[in-house]
């Protein structure tokens, strides 16, 4: 934090602001309005970083193409700035963000470690003014290899072990004993549940490189990496941890569970 407080107004860094409740939509933009870190931008979930709901394509499809690339360069983001992002839910929505902009081919984009709630237990300055972004152009070069659709993790063969599918939800999720956001439960035949959330220490912060290296540890030797979640958002947190980590040959379904289970035929496991 101490980072991102000496870097506040800085011409060349570009703070944005991802709180976002699933429960509750509208929360996010209100906490915002009520107070944000000075000069942050604010980005919805759904509707800044995601494109319409359709029959297919998940809860969170990725955004259309042409509107991220103007909404990126009005908010006065572009290859020369660096974006640090921040949110209050653990870090998942500042990773998806941080994924996003990666795979659009952004060269520097940073989260907090803690989100907006320890900044201002700790004191650092907060306001609610809304900043005037200076804009310009945004170029992208996306990284479609990056990510998986439906039919890509169908034709998946995991039986000889030099693919993993990783489903980044919480065991009770991806067990199927509990559903509190879609409409069936259970998991991906042949999916692993490597939890997103065991990325983070018991004091609400990443954990180190190192610590992370050891957890990816098995992960290390595998070709092909598949990372899912419920919608494509908290599996980002999975995806960044194994960055940290060294690990690259990562992919994203990004329509995730909520994707899987929209086509009526598709396969359930439930058991752990």
């Amino acid at each position: 934090m101490d980072q991102v407080n000496r870097r506040l107004g800085h011409e060349k860094v570009v703070l944005v602001d991802c709180r976002f409740n699933l429960q509750k939509p509208d929360e996010g933009r209100y906490h915002y309005m009520q107070g944000h870190l000075p000069g942050a931008i604010f980005f919805d979930l759904e509707k800044d970083l995601s494109a319409k709901v359709a029959e297919h394509g998940g809860r969170h499809p990725l955004p259309d193409e042409e509107e991220f690339v103007k909404k990126l360069g009005k908010s006065g983001i572009d290859e020369t700035k660096t974006v640090i992002a921040y949110d209050d839910q653990d870090g998942a929505m500042a990773a998806h963000l941080w994924w996003l902009l990666q795979y659009y081919g952004h060269p520097n984009v940073q989260i907090m470690d803690e989100g907006f709630t320890t900044w201002k237990e700790k004191g650092y300055p907060i306001e609610q003014e809304i900043p005037v972004t200076k804009e310009t152009h945004f170029i992208p070069h996306i990284h479609r290899d990056w990510v998986l659709t439906m039919s890509d993790v169908k034709a998946l063969d995991v039986s000889k072990g030099e693919t993993i599918l990783i489903d980044s939800r919480a065991p009770e999720r991806f067990s199927g004993k509990v559903e509190t956001v879609d409409k069936k439960a259970g998991h991906i035949p042949g999916a692993v549940n490597w939890f997103w959330k065991d990325n983070r220490s018991e004091q609400g912060r990443w954990k180190t490189a190192e610590e992370l290296k050891s957890r990816f540890e098995p992960l290390k030797q595998k070709d092909q990496i598949v990372v899912y979640c419920g919608s494509g958002v908290t599996a980002c947190g999975n995806i960044i941890a194994m960055r940290e980590a060294g690990i690259e040959n990562i992919k994203l379904y990004s329509g995730s569970w909520s994707d899987w289970i929209s086509y009526e035929n598709n396969p359930i496991q439930t058991e752990e």
